[in-house]
């Protein structure tokens, strides 16, 4: 099956609490990763970042899919 998501991260299932209605699966992640990010260059401008700069990387997103293949 296709998915749309393209950024893939591997993990490992650390556990799993399983509701009624929701579950909770928590991951370790088990390789280094590249993320990017996309923002205005009033932003870029405004955070002054340069290649080598030490940042923290914010991630917000609606879904975590976990695809076993």
């Amino acid at each position: 099956m296709k998915y749309g998501a393209r950024n893939k991260i591997t993990a490992t299932v650390k556990s799993v609490k399983k509701g009624d209605i929701m579950s909770l699966i928590k991951f370790d992640v088990s390789q280094p990763i590249e993320m990017a990010s996309v923002l205005t260059t009033e932003s870029l401008d405004d955070l002054d970042l340069k290649a080598g700069d030490m940042v923290q990387l914010v991630v917000k997103a609606i879904h975590v899919l976990p695809v076993k293949e």
